[in-house]
């Protein structure tokens, strides 16, 4: 755990010093968002009925953005791994008295902490782009949990990404499907019920989309259903996915 600690200060120091990513990560989702409020937004939300009965477009859309939020930062956490897996500094943890575990437990906490941050950046910008959120405390600190759960397995995702390339700019395009591919086939942006029969099968049955369910749901007042319980065990399989991946390509590499 002082190791852990230790490599998660770490993360978070360089986090500090390069800003560069996570206001990167702010910034895609920030643009999504006023992309689709602003231009897109009229004609889809009439499409749509104007988003779902009772509540405008805006707020059917920010939580899909949320979502893409918690995706948008696996860049990160891919790209710090790799920098450290090719720039030496795992050959000289090697020669201290450093758990090989905390490595990558360092970079997963930041990830989380990361996710954290960037989300509750977005948020303001969504409400004064129109999102008005019908949430309770318990609401949000539900929000707060699956968007936590999302970050911690996407980040355990993305170390094991970052370990399996070889190079910085390999590391980013690993996590291109996770950034955008995914979340634009879910429900994030148009509910799964307007899609075309075999689009609308594969965003029924893959994690974005009873994230951003869940995350609809609580945000809008609508009810949760199973969403969420789906969602966090979407999380939990991901995340021990991501996990046994990562450990077992760390070990290979700094063995």
């Amino acid at each position: 755990m002082t190791d852990a600690t230790t490599m998660l200060g770490r993360e978070l120091t360089h986090t500090i010093r390069y800003p560069l990513m996570l206001i990167s990560s702010i910034l895609t989702p920030v643009v999504l968002l006023l992309l689709f409020v602003y231009i897109l937004g009229g004609p889809i939300g009439a499409g749509l009925g104007d988003g779902a009965p009772g509540a405008s477009y805006v707020d059917f859309l920010v939580p899909g953005i949320l979502m893409m939020t918690v995706a948008s930062g696996s860049s990160t956490t891919a790209i710090n791994v790799c920098t450290d897996m090719t720039g030496g500094i795992i050959d000289r943890f090697r020669t201290m008295a450093v758990s090989r575990g905390a490595v990558l437990s360092g970079h997963v906490g930041a990830g989380v902490i990361r996710t954290l941050i960037t989300t509750a950046v977005v948020v303001p910008v969504a409400v004064l782009a129109g999102f008005r959120p019908h949430a309770s405390v318990l609401d949000w600190l539900a929000v707060a949990g699956i968007i936590a759960a999302f970050g911690f397995a996407l980040s355990w995702v993305s170390a094991a990404l970052g370990l399996g390339a070889k190079t910085v700019a390999g590391a980013n395009g690993a996590t291109l499907p996770i950034q955008f591919l995914l979340p634009f086939l879910s429900s994030a942006f148009v509910p799964a019920e307007s899609m075309p029969p075999a689009v609308r099968w594969f965003t029924a049955y893959q994690p974005f989309t009873p994230v951003a369910d869940a995350l609809r749901a609580l945000l809008t007042g609508a009810p949760v259903g199973s969403s969420a319980l789906v969602a966090l065990a979407w999380c939990a399989g991901i995340a021990l996915a991501g996990y046994l991946w990562a450990v077992t390509a760390f070990g290979r590499k700094a063995g």
